[in-house]
């Protein structure tokens, strides 16, 4: 029997129409099955699911409530500590470290929720890439077509979920690496707000832009997700703004009187026709016509790439001199390039970001949403190096976060919607609101998600 999302799957097990063993065990088989085709997971974590959905069974049996995901099977980006796992980072190198001593603080709300952890999901090596061909673990392709990339870096987090081999799983996102591999993939994919969700227990790249995100493949499960895993953490310093009030309950709220705006200039060049049809697309579904203009926002992308260089090269400069030949050399490039970067270009950077996000400080006085592509095309074949977009030819890698980066910039809170037009493969496009407003935006999302042209 199919459920359409985490939570009327829980509610079948709570009301004993099914069992968490039966759900888990199902999972764990079609993940058997399909693993060697897609390449999601790195790790599966088998025993210890089966043991925990026993546990949730007998707790519904003696009339306990096992939590609002009881039973719900999810899976992790392979960066994230799983006790008793070595934490991979999607990396070589960290092979050799020891076990995680326990689960980093999203899983552990998660699991107190009654989700159930399976496993771990492949990866861009340290996170840094947009395409999820790892030369460690082999690439994981897209459900939609074999032969194109999931997206990245949290690709195996969005392939498992478009494959429905889990109802939802976590990633991260520093630049996209959420919002690209779920518009690619065709499922939602959020970055909340810059520190509004606890890093604690997982593996950084970039400190002063890394999030936590996650994949699903309705609104409410996105809501349910961000609702049970938000709040303060003393492991994570910048993680301090205390549970907000729960999204869930306000997704019927509507979005009378909310004033939505399409970014046009430099969010309207640079794409393929397509990907901004599906802006136009959301639009026209929400009866939007107003447009807004975001200054200077190619510098933006570039001051990012700076800080996301400078900063990834700084985590990772002791393997790069001792031991550069373990890296994947693809990263190895970005990290070497990183590390040569100018101290007086990084604080150029920063100093820039500070005006960047004071010009929309302006914009938000203007409009409540903002809506933009995810990524310039549908997903590129695996291997490819280049694409062309209006007769111009443009590196594959670089160009998929073209307008993700500028918004993680300045750590707004952000989620790439699905839609399918007339290609057979999916479009995403952007819900970007002020900083702390998730609410709002799932607001927009829950309004428009039964009229998308979805998958």
């Amino acid at each position: 029997m199919q459920y359409p999302d985490a939570i009327a799957l829980a509610n079948a097990i709570r009301n004993r129409e099914t069992t968490a063993e039966a759900v888990v065990k199902n999972t764990l088989e079609q993940i058997n099955q399909q693993n060697e085709r897609l390449n999601c997971f790195t790790t599966v974590i088998a025993d210890e699911a089966i043991a925990s959905a026993v546990q949730i069974d007998r707790a519904i049996a003696r009339g306990k409530e096992p939590g609002i995901l009881a039973g719900v099977p999810f899976a992790v980006k392979n960066l994230f500590n799983i006790q008793g796992i070595t934490t991979l980072a999607g990396s070589k190198i960290e092979r050799e470290k020891p076990p995680a001593r326990e689960d980093a603080t999203a899983i552990k709300r998660l699991k107190e929720a009654g989700a159930v952890l399976v496993g771990a999901l492949n990866m861009d090596e340290y996170a840094y890439g947009f395409v999820t061909e790892n030369s460690h673990y082999r690439a994981t392709p897209n459900p939609h077509d074999l032969t194109r990339i999931a997206g990245g870096s949290s690709g195996g987090s969005a392939a498992a979920v478009a494959a429905g081999l889990v109802p939802f799983s976590l990633g991260s996102d520093t630049n996209g690496s959420v919002r690209v591999p779920a518009a690619l993939c065709g499922v939602y994919g959020f970055k909340p707000t810059y520190g509004r969700l606890s890093r604690a227990g997982a593996f950084l790249f970039s400190s002063s832009l890394d999030c936590i995100g996650h994949f699903a493949r309705s609104v409410r499960d996105i809501a349910t997700i961000f609702d049970i895993v938000q709040g303060e953490d003393s492991k994570d310093p910048v993680c301090t703004q205390k549970p907000a009030q729960l999204c869930l309950p306000e997704l019927d709220r509507g979005i009378e009187g909310v004033k939505i705006a399409v970014a046009d200039d430099y969010f309207a060049e640079g794409a393929e026709p397509e990907a901004l049809a599906a802006v136009e697309t959301v639009a026209e579904l929400l009866g939007v016509t107003a447009r807004v203009t975001i200054p200077e926002t190619d510098r933006a992308k570039a001051a990012a790439y700076i800080i996301t260089a400078a900063e990834g090269a700084n985590w990772h400069l002791p393997n790069l001199r001792s031991r550069p030949q373990d890296f994947d050399p693809a990263t190895r490039g970005r990290f070497l390039a990183g590390a040569l970067i100018p101290a007086t270009w990084y604080l150029q950077a920063q100093r820039f970001r500070r005006w960047y996000r004071q010009q929309f400080q302006s914009i938000w006085q203007q409009v409540d949403i903002i809506l933009a592509p995810t990524t310039p095309c549908v997903a590129p074949l695996l291997g490819q190096e280049k694409i062309i977009i209006a007769g111009e030819e443009i590196l594959v890698r670089p160009h998929l976060g073209r307008f993700t980066q500028p918004l993680s910039f300045i750590g707004l809170p952000v989620l790439s919607i699905p839609l399918k037009l007339s290609q057979r493969l999916p479009l995403g496009v952007q819900i970007i609101a002020p900083p702390y407003q998730e609410s709002l935006i799932l607001r927009v999302a829950a309004t428009i998600e039964p009229k998308l042209p979805s998958f």
